[in-house]
């Protein structure tokens, strides 16, 4: 290791631990603030409340460069605001966080691949180096799209499972007599021990519903905030049924139903993938393995006993 080499490893080091002193300086709460959350009553909603916090800061934090690629008109209509909708993320820091991180990402991943092809000494020719460079911006520019992926689908996923439980508790206060809004406020209430988005997503409804909004309207805001095709297939139903006149409890039994079906179907391909999802790791990584350990002393036999046999003869 040459002196370069040294020098590199130490400067990541102390920048490194340069970002982890400002982060925790940065984000750790004042004494006052410890004082206030010592004497403040806990709420289910204290996680929620912690979160909002960071993200406050975050977009303090890279409120410049948010700036340089957040969208100055047709927010509210844009594709990515519905996206940050189905993630749960509904703060008005969060944009700004967003593609503030896009930009530091695009700007920070080519500038330490430069400074590390700058410290190892590696001649490295300016066409390789500039498609290098423009390989990390656009993997540093697209990661926070990949990250919002994952939360959108990790949150669906969730809702999609728990959803045909909370619609047979719908039936069930239906067909007690129940109307659909305080249906949905007591299975909001109920559904919460096993699917806190989901019970969120319910009780929002409530919240419009109690403050003027029509069902129809209340429901196709919380098909457009979930992005589950089943919730909007069962917003669909509610709507078709209140219009036409059917029954109501009739079709959320028969729809519960269905989607119980469907989650098993899923459950059922999951489980049908498994051997051919282990096939590719038997082949390459314990298949070898098992062929090394089991005729392995066979083959330092043969190599034993023909070598010597082989080199005699000759």
């Amino acid at each position: 290791m040459n002196l370069m080499q040294i020098a590199f490893l130490v400067f990541v080091f102390l920048s490194v631990f340069a970002a982890v002193a400002f982060a925790i300086s940065y984000f750790r709460p004042t004494p006052v603030q410890e004082r206030l959350r010592e004497f403040t009553p806990r709420s289910p909603n204290s996680s929620t409340t912690a979160s909002g916090q960071w993200v406050d800061r975050a977009a303090k934090l890279t409120a410049r460069f948010g700036k340089l690629s957040v969208p100055e008109e047709g927010w509210e209509e844009s594709g990515i605001r519905t996206r940050f909708m189905n993630a749960g993320i509904r703060g008005a820091a969060a944009p700004m966080v967003y593609f503030g991180a896009k930009t530091i990402l695009a700007l920070g991943i080519p500038g330490l691949a430069y400074l590390y092809f700058i410290l190892s000494g590696k001649t490295i020719q300016l066409n390789s180096m500039l498609v290098i460079l423009l390989l990390a911006a656009t993997v540093g520019y697209y990661l926070p799209n990949g990250v919002l992926s994952h939360l959108v689908m990790v949150r669906q996923r969730e809702i999609f499972e728990s959803f045909p439980d909370a619609l047979d508790l719908m039936t069930v206060c239906v067909e007690a007599g129940l109307g659909v809004e305080a249906a949905i406020d007591r299975v909001a209430g109920d559904i919460g021990h096993k699917s806190e988005v989901l019970s969120e997503e319910l009780s929002m409804v409530g919240l419009e519903l109690r403050a003027g909004s029509d069902r129809e309207r209340a429901l196709r805001n919380l098909a457009t905030r979930t992005g589950v095709e089943e919730v909007e297939a069962w917003v669909a139903l509610i709507i078709q049924a209140e219009r036409f006149g059917t029954s109501i409890a009739s079709a959320l039994r028969i729809h519960s139903e269905m989607l119980r079906t469907k989650r098993r179907q899923r459950a059922e391909e999951a489980a049908a993938k498994i051997a051919l999802k282990l096939l590719f790791p038997l082949i390459f990584c314990i298949f070898p393995s098992l062929l090394l350990v089991v005729l392995g002393p066979a083959f330092i036999q043969i190599y034993r006993i023909l070598l010597p046999t082989l080199s005699g003869g000759g």
